[in-house]
């Protein structure tokens, strides 16, 4: 039998060995629905595809260069398996740490070895692409569908397009299918950005200090590591010090990038997802960068696409890592199983795989449900007492008053955020993520705290804080951090949101409403909806508290920390750090100035 007949063997083989596996019981807890978004005919979430291995070798096209309309060369590494003879399903992967580094080979994790080619390609700038680096501009953009034609009409490729990759890769790999090339048949893309500028680089209208400059800066340094021809590295270092010292210079010095406007929307996939047509998995984290940006890109894009959404208990560069746990199959295998089905038709068992799966922290386990935000929600509103309380209903006379903390950046060195915004591997093994005491109790923090539950508690999505102040300064800054309190006192935390008094604008049409309660707040953070501070006077900051999933077990509380500065994760442009710095900032707990949180809690289920 010759190989293209043993390919259609192994093919009708996968077809009939294929389809959902044994069921997994689901972890622990009581809320979620373990059945939730999967097919009828499914006897449990997800599904034991295992497909053979059809090459062992691979053969590789090195440094390809394809001329696009600009005249610009993209370089490209063409990633064959050695024992199939073409055309073959091919997987594209657009990166700009180098398309033969360390970062790169990840991507290629299955892929040739389960019968498809694979096109790692430098984006423009960098590697040994030419051209000049600026962050996934429309001129970067321009060139995915470009590219995409390119590979279609190779004799390696049968045409039909998957798009996959992490973090860089990942976000690429959307802006690529919005282009709407006709050759993009699935999407699988770990840990992307939605919204480049609430979710990551301005959060709360400030800049993220602990991120934002190692990136830009790692990412000149995998360019420039992956770069072997002169030219090329000689206009990456120029383009380094042209747009990253530029944009961090405007950024800081409150100019443009500062705020948000067209530079941030062309650089956020959550601006294009809707032109996507081609089926999409989403891989997120519930300590990840882009914690806040992947359950809405899903959310988006389910409306249009057959989509998935994954949330574990990852940090950025650690996604999967734990993986296989309980009934989750490791990524590797999701993808091949993803694109299996959408570029080969084989059936395999796609339909088994929740169309929402969450990791509870608390409960420690994984949750399924057809939608997000997941069904049965109920908004609930907890008061932050002066007392130090965090109660429901009115608060009691010795809860009535308020409390206050100096503006001095000491703040978050201890804490969840700083290991999150500082992308280690894994947060379960750095210092204060699992116990943030130290910060807590500081004397410029604020803490709030709940009685120990008699009943579990779960929450599933955003967290809005609605925060009553007053200031003796030019400019206020809120950092609010939630946390779990164990009996033992160990605060672990959970989640965070920050906000600096001028961005206090919303936008109530573009707010996320529950129930007629706003647990998301729209905040425009342009320069023309910047408001003034009039010392002394009451104000209602509004403060975004990412998405996330938990449960609070009976015998442990629910914390919320108030402090001014969420360092060294984040600082306001120099006008805000100089306005806000040594100010008294009062937190209001009365019956006209009432600060709180509204929880999406979980009451019931479909």
């Amino acid at each position: 039998m010759d190989k293209k007949g043993r390919a259609l063997v192994s093919a009708v083989l996968l077809a009939v060995l294929s389809g959902c596996g044994d069921s997994t019981s689901l972890q622990g807890g009581t809320t979620g629905d373990p059945d939730g978004g999967i097919a009828a005919s499914c006897r449990g979430p997800f599904t034991a595809y295992e497909p053979p291995v059809v090459s062992r070798r691979e053969t590789v096209l090195s440094n390809i260069k394809v001329a696009m309309s600009d005249g610009t060369l993209i370089a490209l590494d063409v990633h064959l398996p050695a024992d199939l003879d073409g055309p073959l399903p091919t997987i594209v992967s657009i990166t700009g740490y180098g398309k033969s580094g360390p970062v790169a080979t990840f991507e290629n994790d299955g892929f040739t070895d389960h019968g498809y080619a694979l096109v790692i390609v430098d984006d423009r700038g960098t590697g040994n692409s030419g051209g000049d680096w600026a962050a996934f501009d429309a001129r970067s953009q321009a060139d995915y569908p470009e590219l995409l034609s390119w590979v279609s009409a190779q004799p390696w490729s049968n045409g039909r397009i998957g798009l996959a990759g992490t973090s860089y890769s990942a976000i690429t790999s959307l802006f690529a299918a919005a282009s709407g090339h006709p050759g993009v048949a699935a999407v699988f893309a770990v840990v992307p950005a939605g919204d480049t500028y609430r979710d990551s680089t301005f959060s709360g209208g400030q800049l993220n200090t602990a991120f934002t400059p190692a990136w830009l800066g790692l990412s000149t340094a995998l360019s420039v590591l992956g770069t072997s021809e002169p030219q090329p590295l000689v206009n990456h270092l120029l383009g380094a010090a042209d747009f990253q010292l530029t944009t961090l210079a405007s950024a800081a010095l409150g100019g443009d990038v500062a705020y948000d406007g067209p530079f941030w929307r062309t650089r956020s996939p959550l601006e294009a997802v809707d032109r996507i047509r081609a089926p999409t998995f989403v891989v997120g984290g519930l300590d990840d960068l882009f914690q806040r940006g992947e359950p809405m890109l899903y959310e988006r894009l389910a409306r249009h696409v057959d989509a998935r959404l994954l949330i574990g208990p990852w940090a950025h560069t650690s996604a999967g890592g734990d993986l296989p746990s309980g009934p989750v199959p490791s990524l590797p295998s999701l993808r091949v199983q993803w694109m299996d089905h959408y570029l080969k038709g084989l059936e395999t068992g796609t339909d088994c795989i929740p169309a929402v799966t969450q990791f509870y922290r608390g409960a420690e386990a994984y949750r399924f449900a057809d939608r997000w935000p997941v069904a049965g929600l109920q908004p609930q509103r907890w008061r932050l007492g002066a007392d130090g309380t965090l109660t429901q209903g009115p608060p009691l006379a010795e809860a009535v008053g308020s409390r206050g903390y100096v503006q001095i950046p000491l703040t978050g060195l201890c804490t969840r955020s700083l290991n999150q915004w500082l992308a280690r591997g894994s947060l379960d093994d750095a210092p204060c993520t699992t116990d943030q005491r130290v910060d807590e109790l500081g004397p410029l923090t604020l803490e709030y705290t709940t009685a120990p539950f008699d009943e579990p508690l779960a929450v599933n999505g955003p967290i809005q804080a609605d925060v009553w102040v007053r200031t003796t300064s030019a400019e206020a800054l809120v950092s609010v951090a939630v946390s779990d309190v164990s009996p033992d006192g160990t605060s672990r935390g959970l989640s965070n949101g920050l906000l600096s008094a001028s961005h206090r604008a919303t936008d109530p049409q573009r707010s996320r409403m529950l129930h007629g309660v706003s647990i998301q707040p729209w905040h425009p953070f342009t320069r023309e909806a910047t408001q003034e501070i009039v010392p002394d006077e009451p104000m209602l900051l509004s403060v975004e508290i990412f998405p996330t999933s938990f449960e609070i077990l009976p015998g442990h509380s629910l914390r919320v920390t108030l402090a001014p500065y969420d360092v060294p994760h984040a600082l306001p442009p120099v006008e805000g750090i100089l306005g806000s710095l040594g100010g008294v900032v009062e937190i209001l707990s009365t019956s006209e100035h009432p600060t709180s949180i509204a929880l999406p809690v979980i009451v019931d289920r479909d």
